[in-house]
């Protein structure tokens, strides 16, 4: 590897599966000492890890609820004590959409979906820059992973869609905010990939291929791809780039309406 995030300090949340265990793993590869955080999977946060420590880096697990603001100070303070600093900030942790449509959608479910995946990165990136003014630190990465359902609604999937959003909108301000400290703040947009959201279609080939019909690459993403993608933007080869979504879709942005 190229070492392009030698010695940095990397926090991805919910990177105990998926796509951040994977980013976590490429991260380490490419020289980072990482955090890694998760909910209720604590045997996956050990893998993860163990992975990161095979290549020669350090790791600290630290279990937390990142809709709950007190937990994620205390996912802050655990972190800096250990290392003293965090460079990188990739808000991973989310739930998937529940699949009611608004007439049938509780107003629990909706509220878990926000509180998870737009005030989970609210409270960590506060924290984050909070920490960045403090230190007297200038430059530093944030990550957000919204979706490709920032833009694209699906039916039965209005809390998702609506956290989605809204996180692309809390990057893009955050952009201009913090270009005077020199944080560059972007989203990592996924389509379809092969983690646990997708189980279902993981387990049965022939769901799989019927969903991988709309995207023109006819296939899912690995999660490693989408990590390989998340070292750019958190290496200094992004350093001009701020505010941006990259979308990781196989084309499936560009072919919605297509047959119409």
């Amino acid at each position: 590897m190229s070492e392009r995030l030698q010695d940095r300090i990397a926090l991805i949340t919910g990177s105990d599966s998926g796509i951040g265990q994977a980013t976590a793993i490429e991260f380490a590869k490419e020289g980072a000492d990482l955090v890694v955080h998760y909910l209720e999977d604590a045997d996956g946060a050990e893998e993860t890890r163990a992975r990161i420590e095979a290549q020669g880096r350090r790791a600290l697990v630290v279990q937390a609820d990142v809709s709950d603001e007190d937990q994620v100070g205390r996912l802050f303070d655990e972190a800096t004590d250990e290392f003293g600093r965090i460079d990188i900030l990739m808000n991973n942790a989310g739930v998937d959409a529940s699949g009611d449509e608004v007439a049938d959608l509780a107003t629990e479910t909706f509220d878990k979906a926000i509180r998870t995946n737009l005030y989970g990165a609210f409270f960590c990136c506060r924290r984050y820059v909070q920490l960045r003014k403090s230190g007297g630190e200038r430059g530093g990465k944030i990550i957000n992973v919204t979706s490709v359902h920032q833009n694209i609604p699906n039916a039965g999937g209005a809390d998702y869609d609506c956290s989605k959003g809204a996180l692309r909108m809390l990057t893009r301000t955050l952009a201009l905010e913090l270009a005077p400290l020199r944080i560059n703040v972007n989203s990592l947009g996924p389509g379809m990939v092969l983690t646990p959201f997708n189980q279902a279609a993981i387990d049965d080939p022939a769901l799989l291929e019927e969903q991988v019909q709309s995207i023109p690459w006819k296939r899912a993403a690995e999660p490693a791809e989408i990590g390989r993608l998340a070292v750019f933007l958190a290496s200094a080869d992004s350093d001009y780039v701020t505010g941006a979504t990259y979308f990781m879709d196989g084309g499936l942005m560009i072919n919605v309406g297509q047959g119409a």
